[in-house]
Parts: structure tokens; C-alpha cells; sequence
């Protein structure tokens, strides 16, 4: 297998588990919180991966299985706008998010090690191989920890700062 490969999916495995513990032990109201102005709830940020889980693995399958596919990028924000973030449970998206790794993972552990090299072409980035997939979305939990820890350092103060919070 390419070199590397072996430990880009141990991290792409490890993703969910990694999420489910950024989010673990927040309320509703802490999950709804915007308390970093300009920036998406945790709830809006835990939706986003879910949607953007599934599309991944779109892209990765068809490069898989057809030869040079075109594939569509998708606007974040649209998503966020029009596809219910408010309402949608949170332990769904993070089971969503487990399932659809789960079925990748036994794809990707099946798959040539030339099969990381095939090439797809993105609409708005270009071309992309199966690895260069794979490493956007295995990186796409671990950017978003960051800020799910900005949001709760942001509550923690906030709380601290509020008496009738404590």
C-alpha cells in the first residue's frame, strides 16, 4: 500500500471518536451557542460534517469506480441556510458520520494501492486523486475541533463571568 496510506486511515478512522469528544457533555443550549460572534453554533458546525461526510465519499467512490469523474463542490454556507441545522439531532449526525466511515473504511482497505493514485476533477479545484480525497476529509474533523473548542473556552468565560450562570 502507498506509504502513508496506512496512517491516513487509522486518522480518518479515528475522526468520529475524536468529534463525539470534542462535543461530549454539552447541553442543547450549550450545542445552539454562538458565543464567538460571527461563527457558527456547534450545532451548525456538527451538521456541516455530517453533510459533507456522505459527499466525500461520493467523490471518493466514483473516482474509484469511473474513469476521471467530474464532481461538484457545495457551498457550506447554502447548506447551512436551507438544510435545517436548528432542528436536526446531534447524535444522528454523529452516528451519520460513524456509518458512512465505517462503510469507507472497508472500501478503502479493499482498494490497489494505484487505486490512492486515481485521479478525479473537482469543478472548482481540478484535478484530485483518491488520496487527496481522503486526506480533505480525514482533516475536516480535526479543523473543526479547533473551533468547537473555541466555542466551549468562549461558554466556560462567559459562564465564569455571569453569576447567576454558576
Amino acid at each position: 500500500m502507498l506509504e502513508g496510506i496506512q496512517d491516513l486511515l487509522a486518522d480518518y478512522a479515528d475522526g468520529p471518536q475524536q468529534l463525539r469528544d470534542a462535543v461530549a457533555g454539552m447541553t442543547d443550549k450549550d450545542m445552539r451557542a454562538c458565543p464567538v460572534a460571527g461563527k457558527w453554533s456547534t450545532r451548525q458546525v456538527v451538521c456541516h460534517i455530517a453533510d459533507f461526510e456522505p459527499v466525500y465519499a461520493d467523490r471518493i467512490k466514483r473516482v474509484l469506480a469511473e474513469n476521471e469523474p467530474t464532481f461538484f463542490g457545495g457551498d457550506p454556507e447554502v447548506f447551512a441556510d436551507h438544510l435545517a441545522y436548528d432542528v436536526r439531532d446531534i447524535e444522528n449526525e454523529l452516528q451519520l458520520i460513524e456509518v458512512v466511515r465505517q462503510q469507507m473504511l472497508a472500501i478503502l482497505a479493499d482498494a490497489d494501492a494505484e487505486d490512492f493514485d486515481r485521479v478525479g476533477h473537482h469543478s472548482v479545484d481540478g484535478p484530485l486523486t483518491v488520496r487527496e480525497l481522503l486526506e480533505r476529509i480525514t482533516n475536516h474533523i480535526p479543523h473543526h475541533i479547533q473551533f468547537i473548542q473555541m466555542k466551549r473556552n468562549a461558554l466556560t468565560r462567559a459562564s465564569a463571568d455571569c453569576p447567576w450562570e454558576k
